[in-house]
């Protein structure tokens, strides 16, 4: 059994528990959900190989996962926030399981009438209540019980999340991915569908449990919420001018793509979803205290800064493990399902540099550190880019050359950006301000559906002009995984771009806020 009540070693013994008995049911199934997203998250990244399979698409076509996947997370950012500040965080997460369970229903008649745009769909809708679930659960955990043991009590909880995106990893490998060889098309959907339709059952009971919670039993939930900057719109209401914000731009897309024969860049994925951001912008300057709280954080460098690198990162960390698994594929000649194993070797050492890391930050200086990182990550992208595919060892039958070598130690290099970036982008800001802030930095996550299919569309190509950066290697194009050596090789100039983002911030804001941020 896991132990909440830790001691502190002052002069007294502080007998204060990490959570209070009252809150310990709602915090269970609050870690319940930091679980369930991380599951979530690590298992779509493996839709995008299967997807590809199953229909035989191209792989810019079946990036249109992680489009509809992460661009759902943007568009609903700003909206999840003002949620919590406007309702409660209870409102947040039961609008997040509602979204999660019609998006994972949608699946179902997806898989029978074998449509991959109905896919997309319930994805886009999945991915909202995901993005509302992040947005509401985090301050939602540091509500439940004293300020002092906040931190601590957040950081149990986010110790779920990295299991959750294991068991991610082994639900598609086993589930998924090791189904597509031999099957027919209906087989090959339906286990698509049996792990995101079989955790409704999961995400159900954490509904009820919170449709039932009784007020009492939640009464530090709006402790910190500052009714000064409420709107004081009604749920209704709030909710149907965002869905009017939202709804005006697809209109509008839906009458180009009728209206004419060529949509040109309309049809376009990235660009349709560049068009729907329109309107939680739009949303967000009808509000006045919002578009107050907005245009002072445009004015501070170190925040929008921040946010164009957490762009980047998140970009070049869902680009890079979706294309692990066709990298693997193309170098070592191996089935998408022994190629997800180097993906949950990824995986851990993500994780297990991210613990380290955040070991030694109370001894170096973050922002410091962070550079390092982005230096090796770079390293590591031209390694996976100029070393040879020769097998160097095996273990238990995995074969691991130096280019593979490479391409899982930029999940090391990677670890710590996301929260370093977060942490730096919102150092110094008023209080304010914050949620909003917070806000920015989710939608920043946009970075997922727009880096995925550029460095896609390099892997697909024949002719690309990122070639010329490596001339040496085979031309050669493979029919079955639709790219080429060079091809694969080539990509990864998108990661080292990214990461070179990252390294510039991480130089310009490596001092603490400063008046000039200001």
């Amino acid at each position: 059994m896991v132990e909440l009540c830790c001691m502190s070693t002052n002069a007294q013994k502080d007998l204060t528990p990490v959570v209070p008995r009252k809150f310990r049911s709602v915090f269970f199934m609050l870690v319940a959900c930091f679980a369930l997203w991380g599951l979530l998250n690590n298992m779509t990244d493996n839709l995008v190989p299967a997807f590809e399979t199953i229909f035989g698409i191209k792989p810019s076509e079946s990036a249109g996962v992680q489009i509809s996947f992460y661009g759902a997370y943007a568009v609903l950012a700003i909206f999840a926030a003002m949620m919590v500040e406007e309702f409660s965080y209870r409102t947040g997460v039961l609008a997040g399981l509602g979204f999660y369970i019609l998006g994972a229903l949608i699946y179902i008649p997806a898989c029978i009438a074998q449509n991959f745009d109905l896919y997309l769909l319930g994805i886009f809708i999945l991915a909202g209540g995901l993005s509302i679930l992040e947005t509401s659960c985090n301050p939602y955990v540091l509500s439940l019980g004293p300020e002092k043991t906040a931190v601590r009590r957040l950081n149990f909880a986010q110790a779920f999340n990295p299991l959750g995106s294991l068991a991610g990893i082994f639900l598609a490998k086993y589930a998924i991915l090791a189904n597509l060889q031999g099957n027919s098309k209906a087989v090959q959907l339906f286990w698509v569908c049996v792990p995101y339709v079989g955790l409704i059952s999961v995400a159900a009971v954490i509904w009820f449990f919170f449709v039932r919670l009784k007020p009492s039993d939640d009464s530090t939930e709006q402790a910190e919420h500052d009714d000064s900057m409420k709107t004081g719109l009604s749920k209704p209401v709030m909710i149907g001018l965002y869905m009017l914000c939202i709804a005006v731009p697809i209109a509008i897309l839906v009458l180009i793509n009728m209206l004419c024969e060529n949509p040109g860049i309309w049809g376009s994925m990235v660009c349709q979803l560049l068009f729907v951001m329109v309107g939680p912008f739009v949303f967000t300057l009808l509000l006045r205290n919002y578009r107050n709280m907005l245009c002072e954080l445009l004015s501070l460098p170190r925040y929008w800064m921040g946010v164009v690198a957490q762009f980047f990162y998140v970009g070049v960390q869902i680009a890079a493990w979706t294309w692990l698994n066709k990298y693997c594929c193309k170098q070592l000649g191996l089935e998408s399902d022994v190629a997800a194993t180097y993906y949950l070797i990824s995986l851990i050492l993500f994780i297990a540099c991210r613990w380290v890391a955040t070991y030694y930050m109370k001894k170096f200086n973050p922002a410091n550190m962070m550079s390092l990182f982005a230096l090796v990550a770079i390293a590591c992208c031209a390694g996976t880019m100029y070393l040879p595919s020769d097998v160097l060892f095996s273990v238990g039958g995995l074969p691991f050359s130096a280019n593979i070598i490479c391409l899982i130690l930029i999940s090391g290099g990677m670890s710590l950006m996301f929260p370093t970036i977060y942490g730096i982008a919102l150092g110094g800001l008023n209080s304010r301000i914050v949620k909003l802030g917070a806000a920015g930095l989710i939608m920043a996550i946009l970075g997922g559906a727009i880096i995925t299919p550029w460095m896609g569309s390099i892997i697909e190509s024949s002719e690309s002009i990122w070639f010329s950066l490596v001339p040496g290697f085979d031309s050669t194009w493979d029919a079955a995984l639709k790219t080429s050596d060079q091809a694969v090789r080539a990509s990864f100039i998108v990661p080292a771009i990214c990461f070179s983002v990252v390294l510039l911030y991480s130089l310009i804001f490596r001092k603490p806020t400063t008046s000039s941020d200001k």
